[in-house]
């Protein structure tokens, strides 16, 4: 029996040692060999020695290629195309839009990261910088944003003039049209500093610079297009928009009910072939004062005037405003800060098809081109939406806690307090380091599709936390609305980025893990390729190599995450960091438990996983706490590992492994097979669980950082405007709060001669003039300590108004009844 029992933990460790280190499936097979014939000759031929021996053939039929062919790869081939429709073509142009970048290395379960560390780390040039300082600064100063949202619900004429005078709208349009031509990170930088004015001026300056007419020209555009209309939209001559969404068709834009029908039709005195145009759009941004339409509709030729083809399919053209028929100009009144956004319709609208942007010969290919866009677009403008509240927030919330005081200490020293406010701080780090990494990705020449969408849901969902713990610390302060309050405008608007380019609930349950599992997984797009390839001898041949890969593939997964969660893999590690030693290896053995996740999800659920949006949606949630865990150990790396931000980097760390053991929980109880989940939990926590949310201790630790002036605190809240200034309330309350750091060594000693009895002072005499009068303190002091409590006051004291400033309407638009009624 001892002897059965040693060749057997002898077979197992020998075939996971060769699946961890990823030797060929010939050394299995001839380890099996050399077993059965030890086992043969020591125990006899019994049920061991018949196993070892069927363990041999099985890794004998997938060693040589004839039997391989004829068992393994022919037959799974067949499966395959009968249990695996092809992808539609909107499908399959959604999935090979942009590229694979570190999500590959997640999928693939043993991650380079020396890959992801080599990258460069995010900079401006010294011409963005200057115009930062420079032009931003200014706008930022000039703007009021009480008055456009509470008092005119638009932007000033003379806001939207300096913002084209100075170029903001020719961003990322090259400088030989005339453009800025500025990189994706100070692209992010402009739009986090401006992020003082509110949604009405951001949304102003970043559309035009996200998915839009200009970068559609810039990539698809004719020559003739992009020397007419890029010197215009970069000087501000046009104001662009552009018009996807509309009443029914939201999420699911390939369903857009607009058309353009190929005619024949007269155009500027001529008879020629061009479109006719009926649309109805709704939620598009800057549509009020837009002077160049960007508009996506379904292209149909009945009349085959054209070519062969009757219906091309969604098409993109460029539309002027003042075109015949187009109806543009009226508003909605989107939640949270006032930002202009409207309709457009057009009836028999009729246009040439030099109108569409790349010519008649990108008609039916608007919806790549806006893919494709949209990968990068979304990866620089949500997160810096995100950042921006999540930046504010901190900032805010750190300072008004260390300056509100209850029960005669700072509300920051509750432990009720303490959690959320530590929340904020790591939420914070994590969706700056995602924002930043991702940005620089791009900058380096990738178009990471799968992570902008991880991006797009994460980051702000993890900021609306943050901004709604801010709105609960806050309490009060927070919920009076008036010139001093700078967290309810970004409390309101916050649905706005959770809703656009495409909906959070969307984003969460099909595309992250949908698209990822086909686009970032090493076999799976080149399997469903081959699936639906033309047979041949050559697709067998090459479907049987890339199976037999994929097969590898999931064995070594399967291996390595059993073996390194026992604790038995000493994995090299990027460098000798302490810190983040344990971290790099929690990952590693997460990606290959995601890996090995995959691959059960995909042979177990098949095309059925299309439709299992629940479980899609927590196998999405297994990616992106790696991908953000990535991001996070890469922000620290590059800020050379600073031991004071360690407590936050830690509380992010921490956050994100335990989030995936919840989103495995959750996966495992509601797998429809019950055996699968049973294997799984072993195999993913064979010692169980061991990741817990943040320690208090560690909370406490980092709101002991951030509500002091530390090192950490002035980098997580860098990037934002902070000239104090009556239009400013955050640096307001961030100066006060400065200023109370510098008086703590006299309040603290005020503060104990109280509580000891050697300072009295009476309830209608300032502490300054009682430490004065018992000459512990100065003049000067004395005069330091009067200016802070006026300070202090002007922060704590909330907005009020006289009624008549509240009312919007004039009273001659009521009857006699509404106006009694109004008065009281």
């Amino acid at each position: 029996m001892m002897t059965n029992f040693v060749l057997v933990a002898i077979a197992i460790a020998t075939l996971l040692f060769l699946a961890y280190r990823g030797y060929s499936i010939a050394a299995a097979t001839y380890s099996m060999a050399t077993l059965s014939v030890i086992s043969a000759a020591v125990t006899g031929f019994g049920l061991l020695t018949w196993l070892f021996a069927g363990i041999f053939f099985v890794c004998l039929l997938f060693t040589l290629p004839s039997l391989r062919l004829r068992f393994i790869s022919k037959p799974t081939l067949i499966t395959m195309r009968r249990m695996m429709p092809p992808l539609s073509n909107t499908e399959k142009e959604a999935i090979d839009a942009g590229n694979v970048w570190w999500d590959g290395e997640l999928f693939s379960g043993k991650p380079e990261w020396r890959r992801l560390l080599s990258g460069s780390k995010p900079v401006l040039s010294d011409r963005e910088q200057a115009f930062l300082d420079g032009p931003v600064n200014e706008l930022c100063r000039m703007v009021d944003k009480w008055q456009i949202n509470h008092e005119l619900n638009r932007l000033p004429e003379s806001i939207i003039n300096f913002v084209r005078e100075h170029g903001f709208l020719g961003m990322i349009i090259p400088k030989r049209y005339g453009g800025l031509e500025f990189s994706p990170v100070a692209q992010s930088e402009i739009l986090l500093r401006l992020s003082n004015t509110g949604s009405g001026v951001s949304y102003l300056v970043g559309v035009p610079n996200s998915l839009g007419p200009g970068e559609l020209l810039i990539k698809y555009g004719t020559e003739a297009q992009k020397d007419y209309y890029l010197p215009r939209l970069a000087s501000g001559e046009e104001i662009p928009c552009f018009a996807l969404t509309g009443p029914t068709a939201g999420s699911d834009a390939t369903s857009i009910p607009d058309t353009g029908t190929v005619c024949m039709g007269e155009w500027q005195g001529e008879e020629v072939i061009g479109m006719r145009l009926d649309f109805s759009k709704r939620y598009i941004t800057l549509s009020p004062i837009a002077t160049l339409v960007g508009l996506a509709f379904r292209l149909k030729d009945p009349d085959s005037l054209i070519g062969d083809v009757k219906d091309y399919g969604i098409t993109c053209a460029l539309i002027p405003h003042d075109t015949q028929g187009v109806e543009i100009g009226r508003r909605h009144l989107p939640i949270g800060d006032a930002f202009l956004n409207g309709p457009i319709q057009g009836k028999d609208v009729f246009v040439p098809l030099s109108y569409i942007i790349g010519g008649p010969e990108m008609a039916g290919k608007g919806w790549r081109m806006l893919v494709n866009c949209l990968s990068v677009g979304r990866a620089v403008t949500l997160p810096t939406t995100a950042v921006a509240v999540s930046k504010r927030s901190l900032l805010g919330t750190s300072a008004y806690a260390s300056l509100r005081r209850q029960f005669g200490i700072p509300i920051a020293q509750f432990e009720g307090i303490q959690k959320p406010l530590a929340r904020i701080a790591g939420l914070s780090y994590i969706i700056d380091a995602a924002r930043l990494q991702t940005i620089q990705a791009i900058v380096e020449g990738n178009k990471p599709s799968v992570a902008s969408a991880i991006l797009k849901y994460h980051t702000t969902e993890m900021a609306r936390q943050c901004v709604i713990d801010a709105m609960d610390i806050h309490a009060g302060k927070a919920v009076v609305k008036g010139p001093k309050n700078y967290i309810a405008d970004m409390y309101e608007s916050m649905p706005v980025a959770i809703t656009v380019e495409g909906a959070n609930i969307l984003t969460r349950n099909l595309m992250i893990f949908g698209q990822g599992a086909i686009r970032s997984h090493p076999y799976v797009m080149q399997e469903m390729t081959l699936a639906h390839a033309e047979d041949s001898q050559e697709t067998i041949a090459r479907f049987d190599t890339t199976l037999t890969a994929h097969i590898g593939h999931s064995i070594g997964n399967f291996a390595r995450t059993l073996i390194m969660g026992l604790g038995l893999s000493r994995e090299v590690v990027p460098n000798g960091n302490l810190h983040l030693l344990p971290y790099y290896r929690h990952f590693n053995r997460l990606s290959s438990l995601f890996a090995t996740i995959t691959d059960v999800a995909l042979l177990n659920l098949n095309a059925k996983l299309k439709f299992k949006e629940m479980l899609s949606a927590r196998l999405g949630d297994l990616l992106s706490m790696l991908f953000l865990g990535s991001m996070v150990i890469k922000q620290h790396e590059e800020s050379q590992h600073p031991e004071e931000e360690w407590p936050v980097v830690q509380w992010a760390l921490d956050y994100l492994l335990h989030q995936y053991q919840v989103a495995f929980d959750q996966l495992m109880e509601n797998w429809p097979n019950r055996l699968v989940p049973g294997v799984l939990k072993r195999l993913a926590f064979p010692i169980g669980r061991r990741y817990s949310a943040p320690k208090d201790s560690l909370e406490k630790s980092v709101v002991e950082l951030i509500t002091v002036d530390s090192a950490t605190r002035i980098k997580m809240t860098s990037g934002l405007f902070l000239e104090v200034a009556a239009n400013n309330p955050l640096a307001e309350v961030n100066q006060v709060f400065l200023e109370s750091l510098n008086l703590q060594p006299i309040l603290k000693r005020l503060n104990h001669a109280l509580r000891t009895g050697e300072l009295e002072k009476t309830e209608d005499m300032e502490l300054a003039d009682a430490a004065l009068q018992a000459a512990m303190i100065t003049e000067h002091e004395a005069e330091q300590l009067r200016r802070f409590d006026r300070h202090l006051m002007a922060i704590i004291h909330v907005d009020d108004f006289d009624e008549s400033e509240l009312i919007r309407t004039p009273y001659h638009k009521y009857g006699q009844d509404d106006q009694q009624q109004i008065t009281g």
